[in-house]
């Protein structure tokens, strides 16, 4: 029997959908010891998005798997899979996924959610495209949706301020062979690094008490230091290194859209590949930092800016809580 030869897998639609709430510094200054100028100076950030109380992550990342699979010309029914990325999913269970799959009458799909954190979108796309590489699907839609503020100390002025509610989605398809589409991707996991950037309670080492909401462990810790530390290295030296092994350097590279957490952390990853600023996608001005969802997001405000091109060469990086971080490459192909 001859070998099953592997089809390409690309993003041809993209989509994204955040709250109509926005939350600037000026406003948090009026909630915690901040000011503006501080926030600005260290994170990049000016304003992010809040959801309402009541609204789940769902809600949004139905909204955008909608519009990517509008951008895509795809139905809700001919997805194959719903794979979707995020860290404060409606409930513990059912899977997010099984809310969106049948929000969006994606009646002929499965899926489930990924927790990767920071990273999981890039997880996400890397699952999506083996399954259409094998030819396992057709179809796949991956949906970073997060609502953050639902797990934020207010009262933490170091992470607090950091955070915003939002998802963005997109549509990995069969293509043609000669568009190259999703053609590397290098990830990593180090669980040494899970005591710096965490949700203490929730799960099953502590489950939800009166006790634990008291001590208020259900919401994020982060020691931002050690994370700042590890985040600067490891996501500016595994994009050069994905690169470098596929014979490329920075000068390659149309548009770097890396994960928004810091500004400071994009730009070590820029001044390490040698990038002028057109090369570089931030968006944590307007939305802060979306967790799973900022590379979609920021993707579809590149495609609205008019900032891609068929052909042109992504980088995608990230890095987040586990610590997980990676780096992903595609011609475009939406």
């Amino acid at each position: 029997m001859a070998a099953r030869t592997l089809l390409t897998a690309g993003i041809t639609g993209v989509g994204m959908s955040y709250p109509d709430r926005i939350l600037t510094n000026h406003d948090l200054e009026k909630m915690v010891e901040t000011n503006d100028q501080w926030i600005v100076e260290r994170t990049g950030i000016r304003e992010r998005h809040i959801a309402e109380k009541g609204v789940g992550a769902s809600e949004h990342g139905a909204k955008a798997a909608l519009q990517a699979l509008e951008h895509a010309g795809v139905r809700p029914d001919q997805v194959d899979q719903i794979i979707v990325p995020t860290v404060t999913p409606d409930m513990i269970f059912p899977a997010t996924a099984c809310l969106i799959q049948d929000m969006i009458g994606a009646s002929n799909a499965w899926g489930y959610d990924l927790e990767g954190a920071c990273s999981g979108f890039l997880f996400a796309l890397q699952n999506a495209r083996a399954q259409i590489e094998s030819g396992a699907a057709r179809r796949v839609l991956v949906v970073g949706t997060e609502i953050m503020s639902a797990i934020l100390n207010w009262e933490d002025r170091n992470t607090c301020i950091l955070f915003g509610d939002g998802a963005g989605a997109v549509v990995v398809e069969a293509i043609d062979t000669e568009r190259q589409g999703i053609f590397d991707s290098l990830l990593h996991i180090d669980g040494s690094g899970a005591k710096y950037l965490y949700q203490p309670a929730g799960g099953s080492r502590i489950p939800p008490s009166a006790e634990s909401v008291a001590a208020k462990q259900h919401y994020v810790h982060q020691e931002g230091r050690e994370v700042f530390k590890f985040a600067v290295k490891g996501m500016a030296k595994v994009t050069e290194e994905v690169l470098e092994r596929n014979g490329l350097t920075g000068k390659d590279v149309k548009l770097l859209v890396p994960h928004q957490a810091n500004i400071r952390i994009i730009e070590a990853t820029q001044r390490r590949l040698n990038l002028d600023d057109e090369q570089v996608m931030v968006t944590i001005d307007r939305f802060g930092n979306t967790t799973a969802a900022s590379i979609p997001m920021a993707l579809r405000v590149a495609i609205d800016e008019g900032r891609l091109q068929e052909g042109d060469l992504v980088a995608l990086a990230a890095f987040g809580a586990g610590f997980t971080w990676g780096a992903t490459l595609l011609r475009w192909t939406a």
